[in-house]
């Protein structure tokens, strides 16, 4: 009985983690294509990748739970391990190219960037991220839809695996 409600549980869990990353997608969506041609203001790039960020990582969780809830992967307190696990065990499996797994990986050190950089600035259509150590990275409109249709591409492959 306990573990038919823990199962019960964790269905639920992936599917909110889809629907979360279907929300923060269409946010994502609707601010690059409708708001920020009209605003048309650069720092409004970083919320777009903000709500990029979310959904990719929302739909990692959800693949996570998924393949726990079926008993082929481990889950791990750390989200260092837990990525790991959804690297090299999960990304193939759900046909994920190279560069889709680069991009990623990507999307999430720039993120991480974020929250550890010294300063946020506008330059010339790009967002400057500038670290402790002086090191910078840019992010402009070109790469914020390049991770948001990677973001709607993860959900596809979602969908097609997880409706067989």
């Amino acid at each position: 009985m306990i573990s038919c409600m823990k199962r019960l549980k964790m269905r639920h869990k992936f599917q909110d983690d889809i629907d979360e990353a279907i929300r923060h997608l269409q946010i994502a969506d609707h601010m690059t294509y409708v708001t920020f041609p009209i605003v048309n203001e650069n720092r409004l790039l970083l919320k777009i990748f903000e709500e990029t960020h979310k959904s990719i990582i929302y739909c990692i969780n959800a693949i996570l739970n998924y393949e726990f809830l079926y008993k082929r992967i481990k889950l791990y307190k750390t989200r260092e391990d837990n990525l790991n696990t959804f690297l090299t065990k999960c990304a193939k499996n759900y046909q994920l190219s190279n560069e889709q797994i680069k991009k990623i990986k990507k999307i999430i050190q720039i993120s991480k960037s974020r929250k550890e950089s010294a300063m946020e600035f506008v330059r010339q259509e790009k967002i400057v991220i500038m670290s402790n150590n002086l090191q910078t990275q840019t992010l402009n409109l070109i790469q914020i839809k390049e991770y948001l249709l990677l973001a709607k591409e993860i959900l596809m492959k979602i969908n097609t695996k997880m409706n067989k």
